[in-house]
């Protein structure tokens, strides 16, 4: 199979299950099958590129262009490294959380699942446009067609939270995207004459001083799944959707759909060169820094589980975009691994809140003293997702912000390097205090408490409680070990995997390194025109 026919098909695959998830809707395991087919499909074809992006220079990157759309401009798709790493963090993450979603959806008697696993795989397919797009006209197409897709899936119990937060949810990202990013494309498009990605940037002799900070300005909040502050607010509102959704949201496409389209256009539409002599990103890397230590302490004033995650994932995302504004090479790298890292970091917490709720119902830290020793392997999870979230070793995490702490201390930013330290005390203010109840705390009197029972996440109402939602596994291990009370295997199994994934991803941080290292090189000097 050619390279061009890879991308094609890596990108018309999850189209196609969304096709096949509808028309098998009528039979539930059907469905399931097609899901995880499809999911573990696209990763295969997506990880035969691997090798071809790593083994070519610069000039030869395979690519498929599909139409002319305007004189100069085209509906197509090419792989660079930083594509390639966003693509196999997106599909390779949709075959753990398809499993999750199936078991979380059953174990919950979830309602609407065909529309749920539908919505889901056009979510990667969007996903993976927006990874290989060539230039902005089909990263901006990819980027649209991703809010659309996951609105289903934001509104998807239907009462009035789920449709707020849909209104939210639409009306922050269309509007930000439609006034900001597309102005400043069509601003690109003016001043250079082309909408193609190039490494070292297309801006390069054709703008300077406060046009370039002004254009950074209308992409960096045009770009509203980054989650910048003050256009942050969608995100915990989509709290509302079901768990496998938020892990949707937060490590598999959506998020890091915004932080990769920052960064990428501060590769390939700036250059790292441009941005680095003019200091146009100065700016950004305090809204940036703002962003991450303000979300932070929000975060440490959330009770409930998912609140204080999604905050988490706020500040996690600057930590990306703050990598891209400070224009150093070893800055660009640990946001380039930074999106790897918290993308299994950040799964793993979701999918333990998940299996913590559809075992026992508990979405509230406050109520989850000595949760831990009814469901061991969840918290065990947990504890490592929050150690790569924190950045401490053996975990992938501690290698992004080494590198992030490298990419200040090379552009004499050592005020950054502060704000990383900062950040980081205040992850382990956010997150130990989960596994400190979990495993330090005896559990509470009212354990077993009903108050919850009948409600969802948001209201929705709730089945399953019993072990029959739970899957023989969980009913034999909870006969031999009294006190057990894990959720379904196909809930736990997953965050298990993405938990070891966690410490994986510290030993195969250099692959990722040197996968990234070539989108550092300088951009040749040149004159700026008047």
């Amino acid at each position: 199979m050619s390279p061009s026919t890879a991308i094609g098909l890596a990108i018309a695959l999850p189209l196609l299950g969304a096709v096949g998830i509808q028309l098998t809707g009528s039979r539930p395991n059907l469905r399931e099958a097609v899901t995880i087919i499809t999911s573990l499909l696209t990763f295969a074809v997506v990880l035969t590129l691997y090798p071809v992006v790593t083994g070519l220079a610069p000039h030869n990157r395979p690519e498929l262009e599909l139409l002319t759309v305007l004189p100069g401009v085209a509906l197509a798709f090419q792989v660079e490294p930083l594509g390639m790493l966003y693509a196999l963090v997106a599909a390779g993450l949709w075959i753990p959380t398809g499993l999750y979603a199936i078991g979380y959806c059953r174990g919950h008697d979830e309602q609407n699942q065909t529309r749920f696993f539908t919505c889901f795989a056009l979510a990667i397919f969007a996903a993976l446009g927006i990874a290989f797009a060539r230039n902005l006209f089909t990263l901006f197409l990819f980027y649209e067609i991703l809010t659309l897709s996951t609105y289903p899936l934001v509104t998807h119990y239907g009462n009035d939270d789920a449709k707020a937060a849909g209104r939210t949810y639409l009306g922050i990202l269309l509007t930000t995207s439609v006034l900001f990013l597309l102005m400043a494309i069509l601003w690109t498009w003016n001043l250079t004459g082309t909408m193609e990605f190039k490494l070292g940037g297309i801006l390069a002799g054709k703008a300077e001083g406060p046009v370039v900070a002004a254009l950074l300005a209308l992409y960096a909040f045009g770009t509203g799944k980054a989650a910048l502050m003050p256009f942050h607010r969608w995100l915990p509102a989509a709290m509302v959707a079901p768990t496998p959704v938020s892990a949707l949201l937060h490590a598999v496409a959506i998020v890091k759909a915004g932080v990769f389209t920052v960064l990428k256009i501060i590769v390939y539409v700036f250059g790292i060169d441009l941005l680095g002599r003019s200091g146009a990103s100065d700016w950004l890397m305090w809204a940036a820094a703002f962003t991450l230590l303000s979300s932070s302490v929000i975060a440490l004033s959330k009770d409930n589980l998912k609140a204080r995650l999604a905050y988490s994932t706020i500040s996690q995302l600057s930590y990306i975009v703050l990598g891209g504004a400070l224009a150093t090479a070893a800055g660009i790298l640990g946001g380039g691994l930074h999106i790897a890292m918290h993308a299994m970091g950040k799964i793993t917490l979701f999918f333990c809140a998940g299996a913590i709720f559809v075992a026992s119902h508990k979405k509230n830290i406050s109520d989850m003293d000595g949760i831990g020793r009814a469901m061991p392997f969840t918290m065990g999870a947990f504890f490592l997702g929050s150690m790569s979230i924190i950045g401490l070793p053996p975990m992938g995490g501690s290698w992004s912000k080494w590198y992030l702490a490298m990419g200040a201390a090379d552009g004499n930013n050592a005020i950054f390097i502060a704000v990383l330290m900062i950040s980081s005390l205040l992850s382990i203010g956010y997150l130990m205090p989960v596994v400190g109840r979990a495993f330090l705390f005896p559990p509470k009197v009212s354990e077993h408490s009903h108050g919850e029972h009948g409600h969802g996440e948001h209201g929705h109402s709730e089945h399953g409680h019993g072990e029959h939602g739970h899957g023989p596994i969980s009913a034999w291990l909870a006969r031999i070990f009294p006190g057990f009370h894990e959720a379904p295997l196909l809930c736990v199994a997953p965050l298990c995997v993405t938990a070891i994934g966690c410490i994986l991803l510290f030993f195969y941080a250099e692959d990722i390194y040197n996968l990234l290292l070539p989108i550092t090189q300088s951009a040749p000097a040149v004159t700026v025109e008047r």
